[in-house]
């Protein structure tokens, strides 16, 4: 079968760290180990596991940091290489295994990328905390090799689909999945809108472990998917207060406009504006920039990650405020953590999804998420811009890459014609 396929390799981080700034060969090119190519489909690895066609696969923006090698080496023991690429994934079933029940042939579904302890073929009683709690993003024996097999070989170590050498991401034609990571599609969601379930379902995650208190203004940093994903979550899980978003560019300020943000601001200036308009009062300190007192925001969720909207989110955050870590920060030079402990700051980081417990019970994010998109008529099909389809996946990942240039929001891999 046909996929983009992903291999690391210490030339590769070098060529990419010396001349990718001025070079995207080193990076998704000819030079790069990314590349589109026949890789064998594997088989069902047992009776409980499924086979799947891609219908859809996004391009995330934790994709674009390590095929640039732009993320921290700090995860690469939890995942595996060649791998092919692609954790958000809309499919079709076509084969399910004999003790498979719930999930048919030609029913559509998304996969939760995530491999737990179950799929690694652990026995309950043998399962990490995390996953034990129904919290796989987070599986403590993500760094080992499964007891399942796969073609006859133990299932190598890796915490996600799409980072992972014995189970196929969604940049390909087909992939397996264990029954516990798939969940059906009603037909009343298009495919535009099942496909941005697993980007939608991190925002989810996040509000609902960090709720914000009623009539307190929160700010959220970025203007990529995650961060309009989390103006959306904000509203469908019932939050009426003030939201405010930090946009850098017109389209992206209109989409925030129409996924529910009260108001909509640019770095510099404007955000600053929104800051003084909570009661902050500026102060200058004899070297560096100005830091506040009062007012502030008591809940920021920071979706970029990087030194400048750390530095933000901590400045901006109100005495005893939350600050939650949404955009995947990682090796941050000269960061100054002084007014994390000098206003007694609470600081959460989170990563993917798992089970929930909202309104009527423990439901994984992805149903939660579903009903919230059935429930809504916010337009968040709107956040994709761009369809490729696998043959132009170098196109689809300077789109993805360069959104300055592109316009891009949410770009997406069709892999079957």
């Amino acid at each position: 079968m046909r996929a983009v396929s992903f291999d690391v390799s210490m030339p590769r981080f070098l060529l990419a760290k010396s001349i990718g700034r001025v070079s995207d060969a080193v990076l998704y090119g000819a030079l790069s180990g990314v590349s589109l190519r026949e890789v064998e489909e594997p088989a069902l690895p047992g009776p409980r596991w499924v086979r799947l066609e891609t219908i859809l696969g996004g391009i995330c923006g934790t994709d674009i940091a390590n095929l640039t090698y732009a993320a921290s080496p700090a995860l690469e023991p939890f995942g595996s290489f060649p791998a092919v690429i692609g954790h958000e994934v809309l499919a079709r079933v076509v084969e399910v295994g004999s003790e498979v029940r719930g999930i048919e042939t030609g029913q559509r579904v998304v996969v939760d990328p995530m491999i737990s302890c179950l799929v690694r073929g652990l026995a309950r009683g043998e399962w990490c905390s995390s996953c034990a709690t129904g919290l796989p993003s987070t599986c403590e024996n993500a760094g080992e090799s499964g007891l399942q097999t796969v073609a006859g070989k133990p299932l190598a170590r890796g915490l996600m689909i799409g980072y992972h050498r014995s189970l196929p991401g969604g940049w390909g034609e087909r992939l397996v999945a264990h029954e516990s990571q798939l969940h059906a599609v009603p037909d009343v969601l298009s495919d535009r809108a099942a496909v941005l379930i697993e980007p939608l379902a991190i925002a989810v995650h996040a509000v609902l472990s960090s709720t914000p208190r009623a009539e307190e203004p929160v700010l959220v940093i970025g203007s990529g998917p995650i961060a309009l994903a989390t103006v959306w979550a904000l509203r469908a899980t019932g939050f009426r207060g003030e939201v405010v978003a930090q946009t850098k560019r017109r389209h992206e300020a209109q989409l925030a406009r129409a996924l529910g943000a009260s108001a909509v601001v640019t770095p510099g200036a404007e955000a600053r504006q929104a800051l003084v308009d909570t009661g902050a009062q500026a102060y200058l300190p004899i070297v560096g920039p100005e830091v506040y007192a009062g007012g502030g925001f008591p809940l920021i969720l920071d979706c970029v990650g990087s030194k400048d909207s750390v530095m933000q989110a901590l400045r901006f955050a109100s005495a005893r405020g939350r600050v939650v870590m949404l955009g995947c920060a990682a090796q941050i030079s000269r960061l100054d953590f002084t007014l994390l402990w000098a206003r007694e700051l609470e600081v959460r980081g989170f990563i993917g999804y798992g089970t929930e417990h909202f309104r009527d019970g423990a439901r994984h994010t992805f149903q939660i998420t579903q009903e919230f998109l059935t429930e809504s008529s916010a337009p968040v099909e709107h956040m994709i811009t761009h369809v490729f389809p696998l043959s132009q996946y170098r196109d689809a990942l300077r789109a993805a890459t360069n959104r300055a240039a592109s316009g891009s929001v949410k770009v997406l891999l069709a892999p079957v014609d």
